[in-house]
């Protein structure tokens, strides 16, 4: 399985201005344009970090899925949620060429934390000898930073201020910080059953 970002979160969609405030940076000084540079890239740092924790995209954005079978012939679990919707669903053979399948031929199943591709009669469409899938859609609360949950959204901003206190430590710790884990505890997804329905 490989899981690719095919667009990353637009810069428009960040909350720059309420993360200095959050900052209390200064404003009105020569560097204020190095100051937002920074803040961003904190902020990213910050998005890509929860993400990773929760499963989850907070802003909306495209991903390809590259499989090389269907775990379960009826459905298959979709790695990040929420799920908005299925662009596009392609079979590639042996030789790498492509075959898309009819939107009729598969459906989404919505759900907070394991959104799954389905097929419409019952199966999904067999996957030629050698070949892969590849399953283009589109997951995240919504485009713009006001659709992200409230708890998440001050996650982000308590980690992204983390890394702007201590962006010159050289020393780095594997867990986040408590206050942060409190806040995203809710949004993990538990894997049960050694991933079996999953």
């Amino acid at each position: 399985m490989m899981l690719t970002e095919q667009t990353a979160v637009p810069t428009a969609a960040l909350p720059l201005q309420e993360f200095k405030d959050h900052l209390r940076l200064g404003t009105g000084f020569a560097d204020d344009g190095v100051q937002d540079v920074l803040a961003q890239g904190y902020l990213r740092a910050a998005i890509t970090a929860i993400e990773g924790r929760i499963g989850k995209a907070l802003i909306e954005r495209d991903f390809l899925l590259t499989l090389p079978d269907w775990r379960d012939d009826a459905c298959q679990a979709l790695p990040v949620a929420p799920v908005s919707a299925i662009g596009s669903v392609v079979l590639r053979d042996a030789a790498g060429a492509a075959t898309v399948v009819a939107p009729g031929a598969y459906r989404l199943r919505r759900d907070m934390h394991r959104p799954k591709l389905a097929g419409a009669g019952g199966a999904l469409p067999p996957v030629p000898t050698d070949g892969s899938i590849e399953i283009l859609f589109t997951a995240g609360f919504g485009p713009a930073w006001a659709d992200v949950p409230g708890d998440l959204a001050q996650a982000v901003f308590l980690l992204a201020a983390g890394f702007h206190e201590h962006r010159h430590a050289v020393e780095s710790t594997a867990t986040l910080p408590y206050g942060v884990l409190a806040l995203i505890e809710r949004w993990r997804t538990v894997r049960v059953l050694g991933g079996g329905e999953a």
